[in-house]
């Protein structure tokens, strides 16, 4: 049993009011023209963050000091931020510091140097992994992904690395920063791709791919800059964010390596937690929001993860982890649920996905590397609710963690329960798969990130010298149910 219910309580109490702050601001505004400052309820609710006994304050300001930097920021450069350019808010804040770093400790910088000259000794091995997400060979890949997937950057950083002969922790810091720190908008193939649709040879798109990857460790803020240049990114000015943002937060990047904070939770910490403003409250949630059955489901799950978060609370959690498995089973536990209501499990979501990814590539092969990352989330997500509300033994009967998942959320709502009055009344069976397809684009607040990222950061203010990202253990990825690509995860061997 977690020795301090006090903690664990914090953490509930802290990661249920980010989320429904955010869903507070969809209610009021969907359909609104957004701006900035409609994101303030939300930094209102990462202000009141505190450490308590046995928590480090240093890391709980990284992330409270970095949505407060964001926030100000943002709202003196622009007055809005068109939805081309949003999902690259969370981008700019790891480059900043990991720079802060490289100018603290030399030897750091030597290691990133030795990184980048392994980068183009290991061109083979960065060529087949781009040619392979090219091609589509691991199916739906989250490029980002926090674990270390198939046609992920952190597998192909985690392989580099194990050639490169510098300090261990120095290798979990440039780790860390492609992986829940997000070291640039950069996707690792992107080069290769443009290369090969631009008529170069195979050698000279893995060159390209090579240089592009040297680059992001090399001068992470010039690299992102011209990402954005390339991206048409014109919503304000990236590099003037940066610098500001570099000002702000190098204090508290040196009080918490002076702390003893592990360098590779100083680079994941102030980066996950900021894109709530800018991102998830944006225009592109408010337009999407302005559907009543999209808007009733993002506040339903969140209510079932509150509700079955406070009775794990009775119960008693068994470790501080448990407490975040709980939060996004629950949310799995719900959105697997409702496609249930209208005869559609996991697998046949699973399964249309995968299909229409392949067709996909096909006729877009020059996709975006980010296109079908959310897909991803989506799939992992709904392959572990569906898990959890089987019946036993084949599933948890629908607890998570020993915990009833509370559906009560689902039962009372008006609108969930009469989806007749949302599609032609005598056919309305697919009412909430409609919207979930919408939501398969755009899962951040159903899988729920504010709530990760707040939890994530109070399990490390309790153990800041333990590296958490990435994630090292087999996430079970729902596309493997088709596309058996376990063999080339190397979640076992990780630096």
């Amino acid at each position: 049993m977690v020795a301090n219910k006090k903690i664990a309580k914090k953490m509930i109490d802290e990661a249920v009011a980010a989320q429904m702050a955010d869903v507070g601001v969809f209610k009021e505004k969907r359909g609104a023209k957004f701006t900035i400052s409609d994101a303030k309820p939300y930094v209102d609710a990462v202000k009141n963050m505190k450490a308590i006994e046995g928590q480090s304050k240093e890391v709980i300001d990284l992330h409270v000091e970095s949505v407060k930097a964001h926030y100000e920021i943002l709202k003196d450069l622009t007055d809005t931020i068109a939805p081309k350019d949003d999902p690259f808010v969370e981008h700019y804040q790891t480059p900043p510091i990991l720079e802060i770093l490289y100018e603290e400790d030399p030897d750091f910088r030597k290691a990133a140097e030795k990184f980048m000259e392994q980068l183009k000794n290991d061109e083979a091995l960065i060529a087949r992994e781009s040619m392979r997400r090219y091609g589509g060979m691991y199916g739906p890949t989250c490029v980002v992904d926090f674990a270390f997937s198939p046609g992920s950057v952190s597998n192909v950083v985690n392989e580099v690395l194990k050639n490169t002969d510098i300090d261990g922790d120095y290798k979990k810091t440039i780790l860390a920063a492609k992986s829940w720190g997000m070291n640039t908008s950069y996707g690792i193939g992107g080069a290769f791709t443009e290369a090969v649709e631009a008529g170069k040879t195979a050698a000279e798109a893995a060159e390209a791919e090579v240089k592009t990857m040297q680059m992001l460790y090399d001068t992470p803020v010039d690299a992102q800059v011209k990402l954005m240049e390339d991206a048409d990114m014109d919503s304000f000015d990236c590099r003037e964010y940066m610098k500001r943002y570099k000002e702000w937060m190098k204090p508290f990047v040196l009080a918490a390596k002076e702390a003893g904070v592990h360098p590779a939770n100083i680079v994941v910490v102030p980066a996950y937690c900021v894109g709530d403003v800018g991102h998830h409250i944006a225009q592109s949630t408010f337009n999407m929001l302005k559907d009543d059955v999209t808007m009733e489901i993002v506040e339903v799950v969140s209510n079932v993860m509150k509700n079955t978060l406070e009775r794990g609370l009775d119960k008693g959690y068994d470790s501080l982890y448990d407490i975040l498995s709980v939060a996004t089973g629950s949310t799995a536990a719900a959105v697997s649920s409702m496609l249930w209501d209208e005869g559609f499990t996991a697998p046949m979501i699973i399964d249309l996905l995968t299909k229409r990814f392949h067709n996909y590539v096909n006729l877009n092969p020059a996709r975006g590397q980010a296109a079908e990352l959310h897909n991803v989330d989506f799939m992992d997500m709904i392959h572990r609710g569906d898990k959890i509300i089987d019946d036993q033994p084949i599933g948890a009967g629908c607890k998570v963690k020993g915990i009833d998942v509370d559906f009560s959320p689902i039962e009372e709502s008006y609108v969930l329960q009469n989806t007749q009055d949302y599609a032609y009344p005598a056919c309305s069976i697919s009412v909430k798969f409609s919207s979930l397809m919408r939501l398969a684009d755009f899962p951040c607040l159903l899988t729920s990130e504010p709530v990760t990222a707040t939890l994530m950061t109070n399990i490390i203010a309790l153990d800041p010298g333990s590296v958490v990202a990435p994630a090292r253990y087999c996430k079970d990825c729902a596309v493997c149910m088709y596309v058996k690509k376990h063999k080339h995860c190397n979640w076992k061997d990780t630096v």
